[in-house]
């Protein structure tokens, strides 16, 4: 396992084996659990974590806006001298295809020094540590200037509206917090010979959309230049075509030049061009050619983006239909509102196509200049001496967004030790989904340190 310095002082004394066995545990039984959303069927994970916590005698309470559809909050109170932290991971994960997984997804099975399932890394992991992090604190007895609160939440892969959403506008009371810890941050990653820990504090907004077209239905045998399927065909062909708007975020910009200085030559030079919309453009599609993921990682930073995801149309092979529609999925930078974001769509598609909205909600910037981010980089740099923290935007969405209506600053820390070789990034939402056995561990550790040295009196 990666060690922790061997000078580092603990900030509570914990027997780090048995713990690490418990955390384990926990992740192995929620892996287990098939909540795949749809259809969800959070309340598997959620009875799982209620017994955990009532072994303990950790209060929460369980909310089920529909049959199956739970969430789960708990709290340790504090002196309320200060303001609570909130511990937060999503119970739901994505459809995961088993043929294509060269171990069960739900089998949580460890080879290769990993345990392997759907959830592994997104978000289960956070939901064993924060569950092993409360319970630790609890029986440590230490005594809390926060509250610090673990919600474990459902729906969040379909949008959270039966997860944080629902919490933050019908139970307000049980995760209204000053901080939030969340995912997709505080994994490693490696760029030249610098090694990052990138902390989310910014997250593109969504604008889920139909494009909708009619046409002259007839025969098949007779073909229409102004048929609703070939309509919508060069509608999204606009679209794939196209680069919408380039605009680049303060975070953007920051993230970007720290890469570029510890990358080597010519990276070193090149990336700070994609803060210039006259180039960013022409090196996108050169790395394109060598790169297609990494050029698509890099241009969504920069531009909103959208992304054909379903067609339909007919039902019949030799009838003309006469409505045609896809389905896109539509991201927007920060500082950008979706009323916009949807003129330069219709400016793409022509007149003739209809943009439905059908989900839509804009981006969010946290500030990094927080207590919480200090002590975050503190933790780091005790954990990774050396490795450097630094703020970045995720191109997607989190729960993030739906605490954010309540004023918390949330960031994305989800600490795991990757090894050189294994991108995190890449195991979302992919086959093979899993995450290393010591990586785990040390994120545990860092975690629990973390919270400790956060939320503990005197601290």
């Amino acid at each position: 396992m990666p060690e922790t310095p061997a000078d580092l002082p603990e900030a509570l004394p914990v027997d780090w084996e048995a713990a690490t066995r418990g955390a384990l545990e926990h992740l192995r039984a929620l892996i287990r659990l098939d909540t795949t959303n749809p259809p969800g069927n959070e309340r598997l994970a959620v009875d799982y974590l209620a017994a955990e916590l009532s072994r303990d005698g950790i209060p929460f309470e369980v909310v089920e806006p529909a049959p199956g559809r739970a969430s789960l909050v708990a709290r340790l109170r504090g002196t309320g001298a200060r303001g609570p932290l909130l511990l937060n991971g999503h119970l739901d994960v994505v459809p995961a295809e088993a043929e294509h997984w060269r171990h069960p997804p739900f089998g949580a099975e460890e080879h290769d020094g990993c345990i392997w399932g759907r959830g592994a890394i997104d978000m289960k992991n956070m939901v064993a540590m924060s569950l092993a992090v409360v319970q630790l604190l609890h029986r440590s007895g230490v005594r809390l200037d926060r509250d610090v609160i673990f919600a474990a939440v459902a729906d969040e892969e379909a949008g959270s509206r039966l997860g944080s959403r629902y919490l933050v506008e019908h139970h307000p009371e049980l995760v209204r917090a000053e901080y939030v810890l969340n995912e997709l941050g505080g994994y490693t990653f490696y760029f030249g010979d610098t090694v990052f820990y990138p902390v989310q504090v910014a997250e593109k907004g969504i604008c889920w959309f139909e494009l909708v077209v009619e046409g002259p239905p007839g025969h098949g045998s007779m073909p229409r230049a102004d048929g609703a399927v070939l309509k919508i065909a060069r509608a999204v062909h606009a679209l794939a075509r196209g680069r919408l708007r380039h605009e680049v975020t303060p975070v953007v910009e920051a993230f970007l030049r720290r890469l570029a200085e510890a990358a080597p030559f010519p990276e070193r030079h090149a990336l700070p061009l994609l803060l210039q919309p006259r180039l960013a453009g022409a090196l996108l599609d050169l790395m394109a050619k060598k790169d297609p993921a990494q050029a698509g990682s890099l241009g969504a930073l920069v531009h909103d983006t959208v992304t054909p995801t379903g067609l339909s149309a007919g039902r019949k092979v030799n009838v003309l239909p006469g409505t045609a529609r896809a389905t896109v999925d539509g991201r927007l930078l920060p500082g950008r509102s979706v009323a916009d974001f949807v003129a330069s769509v219709q400016a793409e598609v022509g007149p003739d196509v209809r943009v439905n909205v059908l989900e839509s909600w804009e981006g969010t910037v946290f500030d990094s200049r927080t207590p919480l981010y200090d002590a975050i980089a503190s933790a780091i740099e005790r954990h990774h001496p050396g490795a450097v923290p630094v703020p970045f935007m995720i191109p997607g969405f989190t729960d993030s967004h739906a605490y954010a209506r309540l004023g918390a600053t949330c960031y994305g820390f989800t600490p795991v030790r990757m090894p050189p070789g294994l991108s995190l990034p890449a195991l979302y939402h992919g086959h093979d989904e899993r995450i290393p056995v010591e990586g785990f561990a040390w994120g545990l550790r860092v975690l629990h340190d973390l919270v400790v040295r956060f939320c503990a009196a005197g601290r």
